[in-house]
Order: C-alpha cells, then sequence, then structure tokens
C-alpha cells in the first residue's frame, strides 16, 4: 500500500507541473490541442478559425492548410467550417513509444500573404494494452544454503501503454517461501524481486512452480502472466563478478550484421559447475533481442540487425552472468549508434504553381519544405537553384522555403523555365537532391503587329479586272493565341480628294490587297494610302504601314489628230506651189496619244496617194513634204492618206487626209517678170486676199482656243477629280527620233495637252500652243 500511495503521490505532481507548464505558454503563438488515441476517423478536434481569430472566408480565400512536420496527413482542416479533423485513427504508442507526454507538431500555412501557425497535438493514451512477458517462463536456480531476505531479479513485463495505463503492480502466486517486492528505480520503472521468505530445503522440494502476474493501472486493470520455475540448488557461495559496471562502445550505423561489438567477461571463485558461467540479456527490450545477441559461453556480442541512427541512437543493455550455482552478476552495456550521412535530403512541395503571367512580378511559384534525417553536419542543408534565372529562395518558417520571381517575364524573350531546386548536405561525402520544376509563362498582349515593311509599293496595269488582287502586306505578332491574330483594315485617307473605298479593298484575315474597279492611267497615275494591322488582345494593339499603288500604262490610246482636223467638217486645202522646190514643206500632220512612254511615241507614213512618188511623209515628224520638182502635166488635185502609229503593243493606229491644190504663182520665187504688171497686179492682190483670210482664220483659232483653256483652268481648279495633265517625256527611239531635234512635233507645232481622266474615252480637251508658228518653213 505505501508503494501504490507513493506512486500516485508522483503522478499528481507530473500532472500538476504539466499543467503548469501548459498555463505559461498559454499566450504565445502556439494552439494546443488533444485527442485520445484511436479515435474514429473525421472526429472532432477543435474549431480552428475560432481559436486563431481568423474568418471562415479568410481561411478560404487565403488557402489555409495543414502541414505537420513529418508530411503526414493526420489531420484535415474544413475550409467551409474552419473545423480540425481527424484524417486517421491515431495510435500513441506507435506515435511515440513511451515518450510522454505524445506531442504532433503542425503548421498551418496561410498565403496570400503568407503566414505560419504553430499547432501542438497531445495524443492522450488509452489502456489498449495488456502487460506482457517477453518470455513465456523464467528459470530461477536458488541455492539451499540461500539466507531469508535474499533477492532475486526478475523479467518484468511489457505494457506499450504510458501514464497510468502502464505496468503498475506485480503478484505472485500464494506459496511459503517468496513474495514479490517492487524496489525504487532511477528511471522511474517496476522491476519485481523475488524476495525469499523462509528457507529452501532442496532434499524436501526441489524445484517449485509459480505464476508471475502483472498489472496495469487502467480501469478495468489488464493483466499478463509467466511461469516462474524455481530449482533448488546446493550451496554456492561466490556470485559472478564483472570488472566493471558499465561498458561503452561506439559503433558506425553502417556496421555489417554479424559484426562483433564487444566482449563481456566475468569472473566467479567457485569451482566446478559453480564457476561455470553463462551470459544473458537482462531485462532487455524487444529491440535488443532484435538488433544484439551475445555468446552465452564466451560473452561475446555480436550485431544482428543493421543499425539506424535515425530510429535509435543508443542502446542500454543490461547484460547477467550466471554461475552453474545460479548466483549472478550483472553489468551495463551502452552502445552509441554513430551517424553517417546515408540519408539524402527530402523535399516536399506544398503547394506549387506551373503558369504564370509575362507581366506579373514577385509571384510565388513554389512552397515546399526540406528535411534530413541524418543529424550533425549530416543533417545541415543548403538550398539553392541555377544561376541567371529570374526566380530566388526566400526562407520562411523553419524548414520551408519560397520559390518566387524576382521580376516581371518576357514570354516573347523566353517562353518556358525549367527550374531544379537542389538540396545539398554538409555531410561526408555530400548527399543532394534535386527537384525539378517547369514554369510556363503565359502571353499578355505586350507587343503590336509589326509590318513586314513601313512601305509597300505595288504596280498594276490599267484597264485591269475589277476585284484584281494586287497585292498583299504582312504583319507579325510576336505574342501568342490570340494576341497574335492579326485583322487588316484600311485606314482613312488623308487625301479628301481620293476615293479610297471605291478603289482598293483588303482581306481583313490574310492583307491581300484587291483593286476594286478598273484603273485608268491617263486619269489616276499613282495614289497611296495606310493600312492598319490590329491584333486581337485586350486591348488590342496596333500599326501602320504605307502603300503606295503606281498605275501602269497601256497602249489604250490612238493618235489623236490635231490638224489636219478630222471631224468630218469641210476638208482643208493645202496650197501647194508648181514652182515648190523638191522637198518643199507642204504641210504637217499633227497628232498626240494619250498614252504614256513609247506608247505615246508616234511615226508617220504615206499610206495612199493620188500620184505615187510626188510627195513624201517624214516619219518622224509628218512633215509632208515635195518629192521632186513639180511639172505642168502633174494634176492640180491631189489627195493624201497619212498613216499615223504610236510605239505601243499592240500599236494603235489613225489616219489623216489632206487635200492639195497644186497653183501658179503662190511663192514669190515664181512671179512675174516686171513688164507682166497687170497679171503681177492680180497675184499680189490674190497673195494679199490669202494672208488676210489665213492671218483671220488664225486669230479666231487662237482666240478660241484660249478661252477655252481659261474656262477648263477654272473648273479644274474647283473639280474634286484626281486627274492629271502629262506632256510625253524622254527621249525617243532612235528610229522615231526628229531632224530637229525636238521630239515628235516640231518647234512650229508643239502642244500642250490634257486628256480627261475617269472615263476612258480619251477625249481631247483642249490644244494650247507653246511656240505659234503657222507660216511654212522655208525650204
Amino acid at each position: 500500500m505505501e508503494i501504490r500511495g507513493s506512486l500516485d503521490l508522483r503522478k499528481r505532481q507530473v500532472l500538476i507541473f504539466l499543467v503548469l507548464l501548459g498555463l505559461s505558454r498559454a499566450d504565445t503563438e502556439s494552439a494546443h490541442y488533444s485527442v485520445a488515441e484511436e479515435t474514429e476517423i473525421g472526429s472532432f478536434v477543435a474549431n480552428l478559425a475560432r481559436d486563431l481569430g481568423l474568418g471562415v472566408e479568410e481561411l478560404s480565400s487565403r488557402e489555409a492548410r495543414v502541414v505537420s512536420d513529418d508530411n503526414k496527413k493526420y489531420l484535415h482542416l474544413d475550409l467551409l467550417t474552419g473545423d480540425l479533423l481527424l484524417n486517421e485513427k491515431l495510435d500513441r504508442d506507435e506515435l511515440c513509444g513511451s515518450t510522454e507526454p505524445c506531442v504532433l507538431h503542425f503548421q498551418v500555412v496561410l498565403e496570400n500573404p503568407l503566414q505560419f501557425f504553430r499547432v501542438e497535438l497531445h495524443v492522450k493514451d488509452i489502456n489498449d494494452h495488456s502487460p506482457t512477458f517477453l518470455d513465456k517462463e523464467i528459470l530461477i536456480k536458488i541455492s539451499e544454503g540461500t539466507t531469508i531476505g535474499t533477492t532475486f531479479l526478475m523479467e518484468s513485463a511489457q505494457d506499450l501503454d504510458v501514464g497510468s495505463n502502464s505496468l503498475q503492480n506485480y503478484t505472485i502466486s500464494p506459496n511459503s517461501h517468496f513474495y514479490i517486492k517492487i524496489p525504487d528505480s532511477s528511471d522511474r520503472k517496476i522491476y519485481p524481486e523475488l524476495v525469499l521468505d523462509r528457507a529452501l530445503d532442496y532434499e524436501q522440494e526441489a524445484e517449485l512452480r509459480l505464476t508471475l502476474t502483472a498489472l496495469d493501472g487502467g480501469s478495468p486493470p489488464k493483466s499478463g502472466t509467466t511461469l516462474v520455475l524455481i530449482k533448488v540448488l546446493d550451496i554456492n557461495d561466490n556470485a559472478p563478478e564483472f570488472p566493471q559496471s558499465l561498458y561503452e562502445v561506439q559503433v558506425p550505423e553502417d556496421r555489417p550484421i554479424g559484426s562483433w561489438i564487444v566482449t563481456i567477461s566475468a569472473k566467479d571463485l567457485d569451482a566446478g559447475n559453480y564457476g561455470k558461467i553463462s551470459y544473458t540479456f537482462f531485462h532487455a527490450s524487444e529491440d535488443i533481442r532484435k538488433t544484439f545477441e551475445i555468446n552465452p559461453i564466451s560473452g561475446e556480442v555480436n550485431l544482428r540487425s543493421p543499425l539506424d541512427f535515425e530510429v535509435i541512437q543508443s542502446y542500454t543493455i543490461n547484460i547477467q552472468a550466471t554461475d552453474g550455482g545460479g548466483l549472478s552478476g550483472k553489468c551495463t552495456l551502452l552502445v552509441k549508434v554513430m551517424d553517417i550521412n546515408d540519408n539524402p535530403p527530402e523535399v516536399t512541395i506544398s503547394s506549387i504553381t506551373k503558369r504564370i503571367p509575362e507581366n506579373a512580378s514577385e509571384t510565388l511559384v513554389a512552397l515546399f519544405s526540406v528535411v534530413d534525417q541524418d543529424s550533425g553536419d549530416n543533417g545541415r542543408m543548403i538550398c539553392s537553384i541555377q544561376d541567371n534565372l529570374p526566380f530566388f529562395l526566400k526562407p520562411t518558417f523553419k524548414n520551408f522555403f519560397t520559390l518566387v520571381s524576382e521580376k516581371a517575364l518576357d514570354r516573347e524573350s523566353q517562353a518556358e523555365y525549367n527550374i531544379t531546386i537542389t538540396v545539398t548536405d554538409l555531410g561526408t561525402p555530400r548527399l543532394k537532391t534535386e527537384y525539378n520544376i517547369t514554369v510556363l509563362v503565359s502571353d499578355v498582349n505586350d507587343n503590336a503587329p509589326a509590318f513586314t515593311r513601313t512601305s509597300y509599293t505595288l504596280f498594276v496595269r490599267e484597264n485591269n479586272s475589277p476585284a484584281l488582287h494586287i497585292g498583299s502586306v504582312s504583319a507579325t505578332d510576336r505574342d501568342s493565341s490570340t494576341n497574335a491574330e492579326v485583322t487588316y483594315s484600311l485606314l482613312p485617307s488623308q487625301d479628301p480628294h481620293l476615293p479610297l473605298p471605291s478603289l482598293v479593298s483588303i482581306n481583313a484575315d490574310n492583307g491581300h490587297l484587291f483593286a476594286l474597279r478598273s484603273l485608268d492611267y491617263e486619269a489616276l497615275q499613282a495614289f497611296e494610302f495606310r493600312v492598319g494591322a490590329t491584333d486581337r488582345g485586350s486591348p488590342a494593339l496596333s500599326s501602320e504601314a504605307l502603300v503606295r499603288v503606281l498605275v501602269l500604262d497601256a497602249n489604250d490610246n490612238s493618235p489623236f489628230l490635231l490638224y489636219p482636223l478630222q471631224n468630218g467638217s469641210a476638208p482643208c486645202t493645202e496650197l501647194v506651189p508648181r514652182a515648190a522646190e523638191p522637198g518643199y514643206l507642204v504641210t504637217k500632220v499633227v497628232a498626240v496619244d494619250g498614252d504614256s512612254g513609247q506608247n505615246a511615241w508616234l511615226s508617220y507614213q504615206l499610206l495612199k496617194a493620188t500620184e505615187p512618188g510626188l510627195f513624201g511623209v517624214w516619219a518622224h515628224n509628218g512633215e509632208v513634204r515635195t518629192a521632186r520638182l513639180l511639172s505642168e502635166r502633174d494634176a492640180v488635185k491631189h489627195r493624201l492618206v497619212v498613216l499615223v502609229k504610236d510605239n505601243g503593243e499592240p500599236p494603235r493606229s489613225a489616219t489623216a487626209t489632206l487635200h492639195l491644190l497644186l497653183v501658179d504663182g503662190f511663192s514669190q520665187p515664181y512671179l512675174p517678170l516686171p513688164e507682166a504688171a497687170p497679171a503681177q497686179a492680180r497675184a499680189d492682190s490674190l497673195t494679199i486676199y490669202l494672208v488676210v483670210a489665213l492671218a483671220s482664220v488664225s486669230s479666231l483659232f487662237l482666240l478660241s482656243v484660249l478661252l477655252f483653256v481659261a474656262v477648263r483652268l477654272c473648273r479644274r481648279s474647283r473639280a474634286a477629280s484626281v486627274g492629271r495633265c502629262s506632256v510625253p517625256e524622254g527621249p525617243f527611239p532612235g528610229h522615231l527620233v526628229d531632224v530637229s531635234g525636238t521630239g515628235t512635233l516640231s518647234q512650229s507645232y508643239q502642244y500642250e495637252v490634257c486628256l480627261t481622266g475617269g472615263s476612258g474615252t480619251n477625249e481631247f480637251k483642249f490644244l494650247k500652243p507653246i511656240i505659234p508658228n503657222l507660216l511654212p518653213r522655208d525650204s
């Protein structure tokens, strides 16, 4: 009873100490909860939101989760209610063994912003194990000469429970020789000792069989039994003795199985059977018996199974030496397991983000923890990633790290990053663990479409068919997906007189340009506009380019005769003196062509004549001259047909019909002699009439042309048309060069010509003499 009272007092003292310790730490940041072992899965532990002063919505929005130190999911946090629930049944004996109290440490991790809370879960023991003896039978040899009160050490029972549920007492079956005594021990464990209460008599009773019962403190208590076989021996007055009571050895954890650890030796002064010593483990746990074995004869201790420093760091082994007379001595063997670097670091990812936008800076990519089961330098770790990456590691709480982007990224430069997290310990040799993370950079619309050229020049020949594809523009966008889809459009023209929507169109998908109607070079030789390229991003980005369209001339205008006019009116008759010399300039066919370039280079040839060989036409300038001297036999009236042809492909032509009248006395060299005064007078009067008539006609014609030009200039200044006037430019080909060196027309017949644009009829509008000279050139 005294023993039981002493134990109850100690229990109360321990309980009071634990309560005071809990109260002293109540104001810290740690939350403390308790739960009985073997509690059903899903059982309520606590309302974590209320205890931490957080709202349920905050827990959900900040992605709260519970992370244990050993990365096992014992608890589950319900984000809808804030309740902390059991995720699996807890076995206190498996989790903590004999350690009391049994505390599991957790962290509550909140993101955005990152915050940690410490949670401790105390697992309370229940009486779910009965005391058990490792040996089903305990053999004790006792000499008959043993004095009363002698104690004998006995094997203790094992109980996995702790506290009041652990082993509390021993009893032995009723007998007249022995009783059980429980001595005080420094480690507070209960070891039974068999005490001799009455002397033995080998001759009366050589063997006793008793039942040893072990009881725990549960309610109701549980028990276990073993058989105690006592053999009575003859007198043996010397027990084995060890030279030292404590042996210490250090064994590296990689020592192979079967290796020798140490040899324990004891001496006994008795002789014969009483002096023969056998060695056994005494009060050895199951772990000790599985790991070590001892030779009962030699006392050599050998390794039976591998050592693991991360599981058990030291073993305390009680060794008993027993002689043939049953007397024994004991010593203690302390085996210290030396750590080697045999565990690489472990990386546990708690959360990871595999896709981040390119314009985000300091974005959380991963939250992870590292741990190394080794100790000392073998368990110290260095965590790193590759150099020259826009990411960095940031230690947070205890052994937790965050991987964060340090600046905004550029998907167009690099769309994917392969990050290797390397964790290296400081042991020898160094062990490392690598964890690869692939981060994809998602696109944002930060690049406008870019045209392949800032300006495009397109060529289209006039008289094209409507909807003709005349060229394309192209733009590319460095973004991806819809941000890189480009649409094309025509931008409003800066020229208010340019009807751009009726001239061209653009395909919004591929940038193909089409001429909407037939173009006329004589009306519109060139125009330019701007096109825009817009992506489909949000917000949309755009760029523009200049497109210049040059209309190429086609030979679609026939030569137009300025003189003589072929308008169906009364033909103009040219007078030719019969005294004209060969090469005399009779008249000049004047024609223009509305085209340009070689399409406007004209050549002349005599197509028909009343009398072939009498007149000739210069091919380069259209001058009609006499080919020989005239005679009285030549007809008075002559009709010439002159063909005017351009140099286009295919060539176009027009014909001019000339009426010539051979007259006498028209030229001064052929006037009559002085004595023929009356004839001369008649000739002078006729010449005067002709000169006056020609001057009048020329004056009226010149006045009409000037009035017409003035009216057209006034209209053109107000008109919105894009028609342009052009004069054939550039040198003429060799076979068309005028002998005077002035091009198609001579100095006497140069005109500025303006043709209408847009109608395609090439109607002749006006004629303006640049160097008027209507008199025929002297031969």
